[in-house]
């Protein structure tokens, strides 16, 4: 038997060869055709979602679906990396959830780039420091960050992906129970998230706050009987035992965007972004709006956000199922563009999240 599986790794090796071979004949067509660094077709996100969605259609198991994606995603990350190694920033610190979802996205052999700021990681992208950025824009429970909504406004950049985390968390440790652990750590925002279950279930533990999770890995290193509260995403790079998991108060999600230049074409299954701004005049919404809805254009989210230009008047963000390569989409847009007093903008056209 292990003869046999042996012999299933030089197979699995030698095919992963023969793709790289493949992307590097891509790559060198790329740069025949002129199309060189820093351009961003070196990245198509609509590749690689049509990759993994096609994967999971013809996928029967027994191996999870989640671990399907996970390998392709290391796969086309060292793939793409040999033509172009990406820098991607993010809203750091390291091992927060703008770092995973920049993983799950990118894969690790990209240069990932934390960030202490919205505004700086617009800038790392718009100064051509980093290829891409990955911006939270929404959380299923407080809804929309209104900060990257208003970095749009006078930017560059569009939307090139979707990335949605999962907000879980779990009790890591080396104890082997909750018991007998002596110092529960965690950051204040996993330590809040998870205020009920800790309680629950520790309530006689001693808790510390840590400001990121390199602090709490410092702490348990050095002590004992140490716990530490994180994301269970991050169960390989602790390395410890999980003592309990899905330990937060509320599921949510939180979801990213990917920011950059350029636009992907269509995969498929894709949204659409825009903004725009109208004069103030009873019924002018409706008339907007009705231009998707004559179109049967499906509207999966309307946001409204002061201009920040002039008291009073507000910039209106959407969703839209579609590509802007789509017929209806186009004339939707086409026509919105001609209305007297409407302002608009294509934010991007981008794959829905397709992992």
């Amino acid at each position: 038997m292990r003869e046999a599986i042996d012999a299933i790794d030089d197979r699995i090796h030698d095919l992963l060869m023969e793709r790289i071979e493949r992307v590097l004949e891509v790559g060198h067509l790329k740069s025949v055709q002129g199309n060189v660094s820093p351009d961003p077709s070196f990245y198509r996100p609509e590749r690689e979602a049509s990759i993994h969605r096609r994967l999971e259609a013809r996928h029967r198991g027994p191996l999870p679906k989640a671990a399907l994606h996970r390998i392709y995603r290391e796969i086309i990350s060292a793939s793409l990396s040999l033509e172009k190694r990406l820098t991607v920033a993010y809203l750091g610190p390291e091992h927060a959830f703008a770092h995973l979802a920049a993983l799950k996205q990118f894969g690790s052999s990209c240069h990932l780039r934390p960030t202490v700021s919205i505004d700086e990681l617009f800038h790392e992208v718009e100064v051509n420091r980093a290829d891409f950025g990955v911006a939270p824009v929404e959380n299923s429970n407080e809804g929309m960050i209104s900060h990257t909504l208003d970095r749009f406004v006078d930017s560059p950049l569009s939307i090139r992906g979707e990335i949605y985390v999962e907000v879980s968390y779990a009790v890591f440790s080396g104890v082997g129970s909750t018991g007998a652990v002596r110092l529960l750590l965690g950051t204040r925002l996993a330590m809040t998230r998870c205020r009920g279950w800790i309680e629950r279930h520790m309530p006689g533990a001693p808790q510390r706050v840590v400001e990121s999770m390199a602090e709490a890995l410092r702490v348990a290193r050095e002590e004992s009987g140490v716990a530490i509260v994180a994301p269970m995403a991050l169960a390989e790079v602790l390395g410890c035992e999980i003592l309990a998991e899905h330990i937060e108060d509320r599921a949510e999600e939180i979801r990213f965007l990917v920011i950059g230049r350029g636009e992907p074409t269509r995969s498929g299954r894709d949204k659409t972004s825009l903004m725009f701004t109208f004069r103030d005049q009873p019924g002018f919404l409706h008339q907007v709006l009705g231009i998707f809805a004559k179109r049967q254009i499906n509207l999966t989210r309307i946001e409204s956000r002061p201009s920040g230009r002039q008291a009073w008047e507000y910039l209106f963000f959407l969703d839209l199922s579609g590509h802007l390569g789509d017929p209806p989409v186009a004339g939707a847009m086409e026509e919105l563009a001609q209305m007297p007093g409407v302002t608009a903008r294509i934010l991007g056209s981008y794959p829905v999240r397709a992992l």
